[in-house]
């Protein structure tokens, strides 16, 4: 494998387990598609110690020469999965071409620039590289909260990054989302920080630590989340479930969106639905009778808390070269709300995807439960949320003013309890 420039990127990739990348194969930009191919030398590995695995599969089978797009993708979704999102690209076109703020065309730079501009420490197993022999990490130097949300500030505004604080954002530059946030490292965790923004109509950071909470306390498999507060704006610290230390080193767990398991993309993210992935996680996950009744509860969960923003990126599993494993859920962020009717993003029962529990006892069958397993469910998460919410509130030192606000609105809305 040779470069050539901007018109093609290596993609490596860590292996299970191993704390140091190997090149997987080859990006090229082809009249406005990204094409992969799988490298000789990681084709060769079938018979190693730690073999290759398909970067993900059905999408991008373990087999040589250029490898097909799936229908209606301008690149294979599993690649796109290690792109930045909004947010990320926003701090790249502050970066490249000293531009600036939320109306900025991210169509102004293309998707290899993207892949290579962005930091290198990016969710899953997976970074991208001019060079197919020589692995160099795209990183920052350890920097402070201070500048980070400075940083943040900047890019929200619209003001070009001094050189300083170009470093200190750029290495979160590669996570998805549209909302200010950055990596960091502390104590011998990871963590993805998020920023409260300066559009914020009220508290977006303490309510989604709140739910994150709650989701816990109800027994749901969530990442681990803390709240902390520098020169008085609130951050939320995220634990990374992608991450495994080793010594001093960290192995990377590959990663794929519930979007790139639906081979859609996000103009058909409309199409995306619980009722599909149920049907492939009975047949594509482990444990896919404990995996159901989770991802029915995070549903059922999602419309207590008026999280509606439950898209498909919104999903992940874990890829082991074999299978799927749901991860820990992440990004459960009340949406602010103005009426009591509300829809989620994802499609429930049929077309119906309206934010209500009688819609979900409607799908509950697509879950292996029963009626009666969802109410039973509907009534754990209504008294656990019940139960614990001034305790959290309280935790999160949320507002009197906050408080009232989340709750019957946002929370145990009484639309959404309807069944």
């Amino acid at each position: 494998m040779t470069s050539n420039s901007d018109k093609e990127s290596f993609v490596w990739i860590w292996l299970p387990d191993e704390t140091q990348p190997v090149v997987a194969g080859r990006l090229e930009a082809d009249n406005g598609n990204i094409l992969f191919n799988y490298g000789r030398s990681y084709l060769e590995r079938i018979g190693d110690q730690n073999p290759a695995i398909p970067i993900y599969e059905p999408e991008l089978p373990l087999r040589s020469g250029v490898l097909p797009l799936p229908e209606g993708l301008i690149m294979p979704g599993s690649i796109r999965d290690a792109a930045p999102d909004a947010w990320g690209r926003r701090v790249i076109i502050n970066k490249k071409l000293g531009l600036k703020g939320a109306g900025t065309d991210t169509a102004d730079l293309d998707e290899l620039t993207y892949l290579m501009e962005s930091g290198s420490d990016r969710i899953g197993a997976l970074d991208f590289q001019r060079s197919p022999t020589n692995y160099v990490p795209r990183t920052a130097n350890h920097v402070s909260m201070e500048e980070l949300l400075e940083s943040a500030e900047r890019v929200e505004k619209g003001v070009p990054l001094t050189p300083e604080l170009d470093q200190a954002l750029f290495h979160g530059s590669s996570i998805g989302g549209a909302r200010p946030k950055a990596l960091i490292q502390d104590q011998g965790r990871k963590y993805i920080a998020k920023f409260s923004s300066s559009t914020d109509l009220y508290s977006v950071v303490k309510a989604e630590f709140i739910a994150m909470r709650l989701a816990s306390l109800v027994g749901l498999n969530v990442a681990a989340v803390k709240l902390e507060q520098v020169i008085n704006r609130d951050i939320l610290l995220i634990e990374r479930f992608d991450r495994l230390p080793k010594g001093n080193e960290w192995a990377r767990k590959a990663m794929v969106s519930a979007l790139t398991i639906f081979g859609l993309n996000e103009m058909m993210a409309r199409y995306a639905s619980y009722e599909t992935l149920a049907e492939i996680i009975r047949h594509r996950f482990t444990d896919p009778r404990d995996t159901l009744k989770e991802l029915f509860s995070r549903l059922v969960f999602n419309i207590l808390c008026g999280n509606t923003d439950d898209h498909a990126r919104n999903h992940a599993a874990f890829w082991n070269g074999r299978e799927l494993t749901l991860t820990p859920a992440y990004d459960i962020c009340p949406q602010g709300r103005t009426g009591n009717e509300a829809s989620q993003a994802m499609l429930i029962s049929g077309s119906n995807n309206l934010s209500q529990l009688k819609t979900c006892l409607e799908a509950a069958n697509n879950f292996l439960l029963s009626a009666d397993d969802a109410r039973a469910i509907f009534r754990h998460l209504t008294e656990t949320i019940e139960q614990h919410w001034d305790e959290v509130c309280e935790e999160a030192k949320l507002s009197e003013v906050d408080k009232n606000l989340f709750w019957g609105r946002q929370f145990l809305n009484p639309y959404s309890t309807e069944q």
